[in-house]
Order: C-alpha cells, then structure tokens, then sequence
C-alpha cells in the first residue's frame, strides 16, 4: 500500500516539476527578449547596470528551471537529499518573487512616478541631488543628474496603490495562482519525501 502511495505521488510531483521547468523556459524566454529588445532600458539602478528586470526575468527562470531539474530527479530517483533540496529551494523562490515584485513597483516608469514618498527620497540614497534614470519624464542615460523639471514628481507608494486597487482582481488571481503552485509543489514534495522515508523503514 505504502508502495502504491509512493508511485502515485511520484508520477504526479514529476508532472507538476515537468509544467513548472516548462513555467521557467518561459519566465527566461520574456528575459532574453527584454535584454534584447529594451537594452539598458530596464536597467533599475544606474549604479549596478546589470540589475535590470532583464536580467532578474533571467535569473529567475533559470533557478525555476534548475529547480524542476532537481524535482524531476528527485521524483524519478526518489532521493530524500534531493526531495528535501527541492523543498528548500522551492522556499526560497517566494522571497526571490518578493524582491522583484518590490524592484518592479518601485522602479518601473509604467506608474510615472519617483521615490516613495518623494522624489527627494533618493537623494539620501545616492547622497547627492539625482534620481534613477527611470524617473525621467523623458528616459536617456544620465537624465537623473538633470534638473528636477525633468524628472516625475508623483510619489510612487500612491500611485502604485492607485494602481493595485484599479486592478485588484487580476493581481489577486496571479497572486493565488502563483502561491497555490508553489504550495502544491511543497506538498508534493514533503508528502514524497515521507513516503520515501517510510518505504525505507517498512524495506529496513
């Protein structure tokens, strides 16, 4: 019986891993056609030009795609080291999310706005009177050296709170979807690894 369990939670976390590797060919695929298509564009902070939302849609779709690799093998070796990194790593993807969906909110020109609460925010950042290069009203390199005139004066926590409310619904289903995969895949994987470690005492 407990042979049958394992099998049948085998097949379906290979599945989920399976659709989740397909999710981060995906979440790379929009990554390489961003650096190819907008450049520097994306780039969220003047200081580090490699941070851009780019090359974080890279990186994230290669660690999902490396964790349902690892899945994957877990699932077909049944591999309680590999089930538990699976399960770890997993976890970790929620704070990654985290961190982008708050660079992304908080840098983005789609919402025209600077700072948080001001656009002198940043000038406590960077210690001198300048703004990220995603604050001008019109975007070149360099533009957030320019005068204020130049620069979008809206402060970014209301306008992005305008913004969530006005799309509640859709951010709220992404949100759920989101989680409840990331949830599934934990299940899977720690109903799996049980499994596993159980089929090894019962063979003990």
């Amino acid at each position: 019986m407990a042979r049958a369990c394992l099998q049948a939670v085998k097949y379906l976390m290979f599945a989920f891993n399976l659709l989740f590797w397909l999710g981060g060919c995906g979440v790379l695929g929009v990554g390489i056609w961003l650096a190819a298509t907008q450049g520097s564009f994306a780039t969220l902070s003047s200081s580090f030009p490699s941070l851009s939302a780019a090359n974080l849609l890279i990186i994230t779709g290669a660690f999902v795609m490396a964790i349902g690799f690892l899945g994957c093998l877990g699932a077909i070796k049944e591999n309680k080291c590999l089930l538990l990194a699976f399960f770890l790593l997993l976890l970790l993807v929620f704070l990654l999310e985290a961190t982008i969906a708050i660079l992304f909110f908080a840098y983005t020109d789609k919402f025209r706005c600077c700072g948080v609460s001001n656009y002198t925010d940043w000038f406590e950042v960077y210690n001198a009177t300048r703004v990220p290069d995603s604050c001008c009203l019109e975007f070149s390199e360099s533009c957030g050296l320019h005068a204020p005139g130049t620069w979008w004066k809206a402060p970014c926590y209301e306008t992005v709170k305008v913004w969530l409310q006005e799309n509640l619904l859709a951010v709220g289903v992404f949100g759920l979807c989101t989680a409840l995969v990331q949830i599934l895949g934990l299940t899977f994987a720690m109903t799996m690894y049980c499994q596993v470690v159980k089929a090894d005492t019962y063979c003990a």
